[in-house]
C-alpha cells in the first residue's frame, strides 16, 4: 500500500507543478491581450485622425486578428489549467480514499438509499459511510446511476461477473486513462445551466422537423443568402438599385426567421448552452474509441463507436460523428448578440445550422442514448478497479458454478477504517446455515455484514478483501435493520414480516437465495420469537438457500444437531482484562458460553444488585 501512496501523491505533486506553469502562462497571456488591445486601439486612431483611411483601417484588422488569437490562446490555457487542476486533486482525493478519509467526500449516493431493497440498505451500499461513497469516481448522472445499478443488481450471471473482472483488471492498471475519464466526466458533467444531457440526448433522438430535411429548401436557403447580399450591395454600395430594395432586401430573411422560430430557438439554444459539456463528452469518446484494450467487454463497448469498423477515422484519432457534431455546434454562437443577429439576417444562419443537425441527426441520431450509456458502463466499471488498484493484496473471487456455497480466508470488511480483523468463512452443502451467537458489540452483525458487502464486491466484478474467495451466484436478502415505518404506518416487527415473506416468496419461486438474518423478531416475547425462528431456519434450509443467522436465542442452537450437521453454531466473545471488557472479534466454532450485559450496564453507570448478579 505504501507503493500506491507514493503513486498517488507523486502524481498530484506533478500536476500541480504543471497547474503552476499554466497560471502563469494564463498571466502572461492576459498582458499580452490587454497589450494588444490598446495597441491596436492607439494605432487605430492615430493612423485614422492623420487621414490614412486604408492604413487604419489595414491596422484594426491586423490587430482584431492578433486579439482574436491571443483570446483563442488564453481560453486554452485556462481549460488545460483547470483540466491539470483537477487532476492534482483527483490524485489528492485518491490518496484520501487510501488513508480512509473516504467518509468526507461528499458523493454519497444517498438518493440511492431504499429501505426496500432486499439488501442495500442493511449493507451500508449507499448512504454516509457506504460502498458507492468509498468507490465513486462516476460524475455524470448515468455513469453514477450505472454503479448504483451494478451494486444493487439482482439475477447475476457468470458470463457477464467473468467479462466485469477482465475489464476491471485491465483498468486498473491504466490510472492515466482512468483519471483522464474522471477529470473529462467532471467537466461533462458539471453543467451550470438549466439544461441536463438528457435535454441533449432527446434533442438528437427526437424524429425532427421534416421542413429542414427537404432538399428543395435546402438548396433555397442557400441560394437566398445570395440574392440577399447581392441586393444589398447593388443597393447601398454600387446604388445601382433604389435604396427601398436594399430594405426590403433585408425584410424579407427577417420574416423567414420567424416563421418557428421557438423550437427553432429551444433546439439550437440546448446546444449552445451544452456546448462545453458536450466537448468533454467528444474527448471522453475519443479517449474511448483510441485507447487500445484487450478485455472483450471494453472491445465490445468500443465496437459501439465503430472502433473495429472504421479504421481510416482510428488512426486519425478521433471519433468522426461525434466531431462532426462539435463543429457544428461551435458553429452557434451566443444568439442574443448584435453581431449573431446580422449573421442569421445575412446568412439565415439559424437555418444553415439547424439543416447541419437534422442532417447529422439522420445520420447519427439513434445512436446517442448507446453512445452515452457506453460512456457511462466505462465510469462505472473504473469506479471498480480503483479497488483492485488501491488494493492488490485482495483477490478475485472465483465464481462457481455449483450452487448454494461460499468460501473465504481471511476475508475482512472492506469499509473498516484501520485495520479490519478477517474470519474464515465456509457455507456449502453440508452446512447451509450458520447461527451466530456472541454478546453485545461481539462482532455478529458485522461479520454478516463483511459477507454480505465481499459478496456484493464479487458480483460487481471487482476484487474482494480476503486471500482466497470463492462463491456461487445467488440473490442477497437482509433482514437486519428494520424498523418502524410512520409513513406506512409499519411497525418494526410486521416490517421484519414483509421481508422475511418476500425470502421465503423469492426462494419458493426457485431462486438461490444468499440470507443475512440478525437478531431477527425482536418485537416480540422471547418464546415466540425461539419458535418463530425455528420455523423459519427450518422453512428456509429446505429451499434454495444458505446464510447465516445471528441470535441471542441460545436455544436455538440446539438445531445443529437436530438438522445433522446442516445447521453449525459459530460464536464471537469478549474478554475481560483489568476490569475492561476486550473484543478479539474472531470467529469460533460452537456456542457463545459469555454474556456481557450486566458489565455494559455497569459501565453506564447502573447500579445491579447483587441478588441478581447471582441468579446471572
Amino acid at each position: 500500500m505504501k507503493n500506491i501512496e507514493k503513486i498517488y501523491i507523486n502524481r498530484s505533486r506533478h500536476y500541480s507543478w504543471l497547474a503552476e506553469n499554466e497560471n502563469r502562462a494564463i498571466k502572461f497571456i492576459s498582458k499580452v491581450r490587454l497589450l494588444v488591445f490598446l495597441l491596436g486601439l492607439i494605432t487605430t486612431i492615430l493612423l485614422y485622425n492623420h487621414g490614412y483611411i486604408y492604413l487604419s483601417i489595414s491596422s484594426f484588422i491586423v490587430f482584431l486578428v492578433l486579439f482574436i488569437y491571443t483570446v483563442k490562446m488564453h481560453e486554452k490555457f485556462k481549460h488545460n489549467f483547470d483540466f491539470t487542476k483537477k487532476l492534482a486533486d483527483i490524485n489528492n482525493t485518491s490518496y484520501e480514499r487510501l488513508k480512509g478519509n473516504w467518509t468526507e467526500f461528499k458523493d454519497s449516493g444517498s438518493e440511492f438509499e431504499n429501505q426496500d431493497h432486499d439488501y442495500s440498505f442493511d449493507l451500508d451500499v449507499f448512504g454516509k459511510g457506504s460502498i458507492f461513497q468509498w468507490i465513486n469516481t462516476c460524475k455524470t448522472e448515468l455513469g453514477r446511476k450505472k454503479l448504483a445499478d451494478i451494486l444493487k443488481a439482482k439475477y447475476h450471471k457468470r458470463e457477464s461477473i467473468l467479462l466485469n473482472q477482465q475489464a476491471i483488471a485491465e483498468l486498473s492498471h491504466k490510472i492515466k486513462f482512468r483519471q483522464r475519464l474522471q477529470c473529462e466526466a467532471y467537466f461533462a458533467g458539471n453543467n451550470k445551466n438549466k439544461y441536463e444531457i438528457k435535454d441533449l440526448v432527446h434533442l438528437l433522438n427526437e424524429s425532427g422537423n421534416k421542413i429542414y430535411r427537404n432538399k428543395f429548401i435546402i438548396v433555397l436557403f442557400k441560394i437566398i443568402p445570395v440574392i440577399t447580399i447581392s441586393l444589398l450591395f447593388m443597393s447601398f454600395i454600387f446604388n445601382m438599385l433604389p435604396d427601398y430594395i436594399g430594405y426590403l432586401a433585408l425584410l424579407f430573411p427577417m420574416l423567414i426567421l420567424s416563421v418557428d422560430f421557438k423550437n427553432r430557438s429551444n433546439s439550437l439554444d440546448t446546444l449552445f448552452k451544452l456546448k462545453e459539456n458536450l466537448s468533454s463528452y467528444e474527448n471522453i469518446i475519443n479517449m474511448i474509441y483510441k485507447e487500445r484494450f484487450s478485455s472483450k467487454l471494453i472491445k465490445q463497448i468500443q465496437g459501439i463507436f465503430g472502433r473495429n469498423e472504421m479504421e481510416s477515422d482510428l488512426n486519425h484519432g478521433r471519433f468522426k460523428p461525434m466531431e462532426d457534431l462539435v463543429k457544428i455546434v461551435n458553429n452557434i454562437s451566443e444568439r442574443r448578440n448584435m453581431a449573431y443577429l446580422l449573421l442569421n439576417i445575412l446568412f439565415l444562419w439559424d437555418y444553415q445550422s439547424m439543416f447541419a443537425l437534422e442532417k447529422w441527426k439522420l445520420q447519427n441520431g439513434n445512436n446517442v442514448s448507446k453512445w452515452i450509456e457506453a460512456i457511462a458502463e466505462i465510469e462505472a466499471l473504473s469506479s471498480l478497479s480503483i479497488i483492485n488498484f488501491d488494493h492488490p493484496n485482495w483477490c478475485i473471487p472465483e465464481i462457481l458454478e455449483k450452487p448454494l456455497t461460499i468460501k473465504a480466508k481471511s476475508m475482512a470488511h472492506p469499509l473498516i477504517r484501520g485495520k479490519a480483523v478477517s474470519n474464515d468463512l465456509t457455507i456449502g452443502e453440508n452446512s447451509r446455515v450458520l447461527l451466530i451467537t456472541g454478546s453485545n458489540m461481539s462482532g455478529k452483525s458485522t461479520f454478516l455484514r463483511t459477507s454480505g458487502v465481499n459478496l456484493i464486491l464479487a458480483y460487481s466484478g471487482s476484487a474482494v478483501c480476503a486471500e482466497q474467495f470463492s462463491c456461487s451466484i445467488m440473490n442477497i436478502h437482509t433482514c437486519m435493520r428494520i424498523s418502524d415505518n410512520l409513513d406506512k404506518n409499519i411497525s418494526s416487527f410486521y416490517g421484519e414480516i414483509l421481508r422475511i415473506k418476500s425470502i421465503v416468496e423469492c426462494a419458493k419461486r426457485g431462486e438461490y437465495i444468499f440470507f443475512l438474518l440478525d437478531e431477527i423478531f425482536k418485537g416480540t416475547n422471547s418464546l415466540d420469537r425461539h419458535i418463530g425462528a425455528k420455523i423459519l431456519i427450518n422453512e428456509l434450509r429446505k429451499l434454495n438457500t444458505c446464510g447465516m443467522v445471528s441470535t441471542h436465542d441460545l436455544e436455538l442452537c440446539d438445531m445443529e444437531k437436530e438438522s445433522l450437521g446442516n445447521i453449525k453454531n459459530y460464536h464471537f466473545r469478549e474478554y475481560y482484562n483489568n476490569n475492561k471488557i476486550y473484543f478479539d472479534y474472531k470467529l469460533k466454532r460452537g456456542i457463545s458460553e459469555t454474556r456481557n450485559a450486566l458489565y455494559l450496564m455497569k459501565m453506564a453507570g447502573i447500579d445491579v444488585p447483587d441478588d441478581f448478579k447471582q441468579k446471572n
